[in-house]
Order: C-alpha cells, then structure tokens, then sequence
C-alpha cells in the first residue's frame, strides 16, 4: 500500500478504536476463510494417494466428512468476517458523513459562494461512498486475501520447496506493470470523481431552474450540455475499465509461465519417483488457488487508487476552516444601540462598502435604499458576520460584534428575504424552524403576519405537509410564511430584505400594518425598492456605489437630496 493511502487509513485511525470486538470477530472471520481455503488445497493429497492410488476405503469415508467440514468452517468465516467488517465499514462512514456535513456548514458565507451547490453534494454522498467501499469491502478483502495467500504458500512449500521456488519467483515480475496501472488508475479516478461532482452540479442547477428553463425553450440546450459532460464521464469510466481489467489477463499470463514450469519440473519428479502423485496435485492445486487471491489483490490495489483520490477531495474539505472567528459574550438583555463606524468592505479587489457610518437605536425603523449593487444587502450581511468588515467596526452597546458569540448573535437577529425557503414539513413545522413546536405561538404568528386565514383554508391547517420549495403556496403565501417564522422567532434585531416583494397591495398594507405592531421594540432595518414601503421609517440611508449619501426620514430627503427623488421618480416612471 502507498503513502497516500496510508493517510487515508490514519485519518480513520480515531474511529477504529470503537470497533474493537468487531475487528477480532472480524479477523476470525478471514483466518478461519483462509485457513479452509489452504486446508482445501491440503486435502487433495489424500484424496488421490490414499482413496485413488492406494485405494483405501476407510479414507474413502472420512474425507468426505473432512471436505464438509472445512467449507462449512470457511463459508462461517467468510460470512463473520463479511458481516463484522461491512458493520464496521457502513457506521464509520455515517459518522464520518456526519462530520463532513458537519464543518460544511460550520464554514463561511464566503466559501458557499466559491463551491457550487452540485459539487458539495457530491462529495458528500459519491466520494465518500467511495472510501467507504474501501473501509467496507477493499481493506478487508485485502487482508483476507493476504491470509489466504500465507495458507497457500504454506501449503505450496510444505509439499515442494523445490517446485515452489520455480512457481513463486514469477510473482514479482508482476509488480511493476501493476504499479504503472495503479499510478494511470488514480489519475482516472481524480478526472471521474471531477466530472460526477460536475454532472451533479448541472442537475441541481437544472432542477433548481426549471421554470425559467422551461420558459425560455431552453430544455433542449440544457440536455446538450449535460449530455456532453455525461460523455465525458464515460469515456473516463470506460478508460478505467480497460486498465481495470488488464490486470486479470496480466496475472494469467504471467501465472499460466509459472504452472508451466511446475509441470515439467515436477511430472519430472513424479515420473522418477520423487514425488507422490497426490502430493503433486495438491501442489498444482494450491498454486492454482494462489494465483486468484494475487490477482484479487492486484485489482483491490487499483480499486483504491479511485478512494485516495476521492479521500484527497473530502479530506479538503474536512480540513477548510472558517475565517470568522466567533468570539465569547454573550449579547446583552437589552440591545439599545448598534453602530457602523467607518466600515469597509471588499470582495477581493472590489469594494463593496466604503467609509460606512450610522447609527440604529431600539425602537427605531431604518431604510436603505439605493441601485442595484449599491451595498444594501452587504450592510446586513455584516451585522449577522456572513462578513467580516477589512476596516472599521460594528458595535453592539458600544461592544464590537467580534467579541460575540456568533450563535448566539444570529439567535437574536431574524431575516426576512426575497428567497424563502419552505421545508418539505407541516406549516407549524416551518414557522417554528430550527425552535420547539408551540401551537399558539404559531397561530399567532400567522395572525400577526396577515397568513392564518389561508393556512385555515389548507386540508389539515397549519399540519398540513408543505411541498419542496412551497410549490403549493403562491409567492405572496410564500413570503408570508417567512415573515410569521420572523415574528415567532420573536428578535431583538429584525432584518427584512424585500419582505413584502411579492404581495399584491391589499397584502402589503397588512403586512407593513403588522410589522409597524412589532417592530416597536426592536431595531429593524429594511433593505427597499419599492420605496412606498419606507415612508414611516425613522431613518433612511441612501447608498450609491457602496457610499453613504444621505441619511434622513421621507421628507427630510425630499428637500434635500437629488438622488433619493431620482430613485422616487424612477419608481414612479416605472409604474
């Protein structure tokens, strides 16, 4: 085994020690397999030189009880040895699944938005049940076969060193060639495993979209590109094949030199006298049987060249970090203020926000408005630390958001966005998400967010099972759903991000009516373009290109600010 499967083998070490009973159960299996293989071999003696040559009829009785009790003891340990070593195989890999998930999501914003969707999954469920075929089947095959080989050359020695020097020396011959497939082997295996993460990544993309695909007659165009990337993936797979199966007609061949000269050389032998013919055939027999645990071998070591590249892609992500670092207050009882002061922010080279300052206090209604890309979303983004600022800070109580804990941030900030997302659950379910079911906590809730005299009208209320993505609720439904699972949720922080978008009038005005009701106690910052929305907040602040350009209520920048009465008049030369 080489170096990098090695490290696969040590990364697992920490989860091995909880397997203990099962592994000796497990090794019992595979010596008591290999043992009744070898003992099989061993029996082919007396069964021609005592039964055919020598013609003795009490052998004639027992060896056959001996042959069913040797595969009967090898089919045993094959069947322990299967069954301990899967179990083992089958809960590493849960476990280790668990983890991968686990630091996935402990990760940044910032790394969601550099690896795509398709790719993550793919790594989580076609990589891994790759290295898990490899802790399940390969590894214990590997030792198994290993054993059987140490029966056999047992059995081969024992019967004729002579001869076993002639068959067993062709063996190494073999290493060389097999090296070279299993370096091609691994490289494959890389290129497959990339392109299924890329297969997978067009799925999601195409079924995430199926609505605008469908309606821009682009179904046609998307089964083109998946069909090409599918091609490319079976062009690897088939290059894997062949070099795959090179290694059976590789290992015939050099087997079938090695029984050659066990032929001559030991019919010689037989022929002179110097071997009995039974000892012979047990010879031949063993070698026979030793060349399918070589050959079993050959093709494991290939099989795990496709796991060390698998290992490398997820042991990569197991090792990612996140950057933002959580800190270890916990948030005071009553937040009553929150500054930006002189915030930065950049995306790589660009900058997102420049030179930000504001402050927001309890009670108060704050709006940002602006062009698209402007840096609203970017402004909350930072107080919930998706980001972290490269200059200046944001202050809680006059406490820099860094020194929080970063859990208990998010559990006092709720948002509401323009993407919803609706869990394939009840509603209760849905607007208690991530918190205890509390029945009139959810009615009220619904109530308060102008959605329970629909969800009335649902077959089985608010227990009625919602579809993938709320596909059986209309977006104005959808998006309602979001704000009552804000308002449960009950923060002192609420952020609403295009919250009422997709409600026709008569909805928005209920919807604006019932978050006037609870954002009297809570600092709560609007991001806006439909700016008939904001008209009663406390503090609007105009972004443009990631700068400030005012701050003020409806009126005051009605006077006073050209770029607030363009954004108005383009609004209303929209509509």
């Amino acid at each position: 085994m080489n170096s990098n499967l090695g490290k696969i083998l040590k990364r697992f070490t920490p989860y091995y020690k909880d397997y203990i009973p099962h592994f000796i159960f497990a090794v019992i299996g595979m010596i008591l397999a290999s043992s009744g293989t070898a003992a099989s071999a061993y029996l082919v003696k007396p069964l021609l030189d005592k039964i055919f040559i020598a013609k003795d009829e009490n052998m004639l009785y027992l060896l056959p009880y001996a042959i069913i009790a040797v595969y009967a003891l090898k089919e045993s340990g094959r069947y322990m040895q299967a069954y301990f070593t899967e179990y083992i195989g089958q809960d590493i890999i849960r476990r280790f699944r668990d983890r991968l998930l686990k630091n996935i999501l402990s990760l940044d914003i910032a790394f969601f938005h550099k690896y795509r969707t398709g790719e993550l999954i793919s790594r989580n469920t076609n990589d891994v049940e790759r290295i898990r075929l490899v802790v399940s089947n390969i590894i214990p095959e590997f030792f198994r076969e290993i054993f059987t080989i140490i029966g056999l050359v047992a059995v081969v020695i024992y019967q004729s060193s002579e001869l076993a020097f002639y068959s067993l020396i062709i063996m190494p011959m073999a290493v060389y060639p097999l090296g070279i497939l299993a370096k091609k082997m691994k490289k494959i295996s890389r290129m497959s495993q990339e392109k299924i993460s890329d297969l997978t990544a067009r799925l999601s993309e195409i079924f995430n979209n199926i609505e605008i695909i469908k309606a821009n007659n682009a179904s046609e165009f998307e089964h083109k590109l998946f069909e090409e990337d599918n091609k490319k993936y079976f062009k690897l797979n088939m290059k894997s094949v062949k070099i795959t199966q090179l290694v059976s007609p590789l290992m015939e061949t050099l087997g079938s030199i090695g029984v050659a000269v066990v032929i001559i050389v030991g019919g010689k032998e037989v022929i002179e006298g110097g071997m009995s013919v039974g000892s012979f055939f047990s010879f031949l027999t063993a070698l026979f049987m030793l060349y399918t645990p070589i050959k079993r071998i050959s093709g494991l070591y290939n099989r795990m060249q496709d796991a060390v590249a698998a290992s490398e892609r997820i042991f990569f992500l197991l090792d990612q970090k996140a950057k933002i670092k959580s800190g270890n207050l916990k948030l005071p009882q009553n937040i009553t203020t929150i500054n930006y002061k002189d915030v930065v922010l950049k995306y790589g080279d660009k900058v997102a926000l420049e030179n930000i300052t504001f402050e927001a206090k309890k009670g108060e209604f704050i709006a940002f408005v602006g062009d698209s890309g402007g840096g609203k979303t970017s402004l909350v983004n930072l107080l919930v630390r998706f980001f972290d600022p490269n200059a200046g800070k944001i202050t809680i109580n006059d406490i820099n958001l860094k020194d929080f804990d970063i859990k208990d941030l998010r559990e006092h900030i709720a948002i509401v966005t323009q993407r919803v997302y609706i869990v394939h659950d009840s509603v209760a379910a849905n607007i208690s998400y991530g918190q205890k079911i509390d029945t009139n906590r959810v009615i009220d809730a619904l109530k308060k967010a102008n959605a329970y005299d629909f969800i009335e009208s649902l077959p089985e209320g608010i227990e009625t099972q919602l579809d993938e993505f709320g596909t059986n609720l209309s977006g104005g439904q959808r998006q309602r759903i979001a704000i009552a699972r804000a308002i449960y949720k009950n923060p002192e922080i609420l952020i609403l991000d295009e919250a009422t978008s997709a409600l026709d009038s008569k909805s928005e005005e209920k919807i604006s009516q019932a978050i006037e009701n609870i954002i009297k106690d809570k600092i709560t910052f609007v991001i806006a373009h439909r700016l008939s929305t904001i008209k009663k907040a406390d503090k609007i602040i105009v972004l443009k290109h990631g700068k400030i350009k005012d701050i003020g209520s409806d009126r005051e920048l009605e006077k006073r600010s050209e770029e607030y009465r363009k954004l108005k008049g383009l609004q209303i030369s929209k509509e």
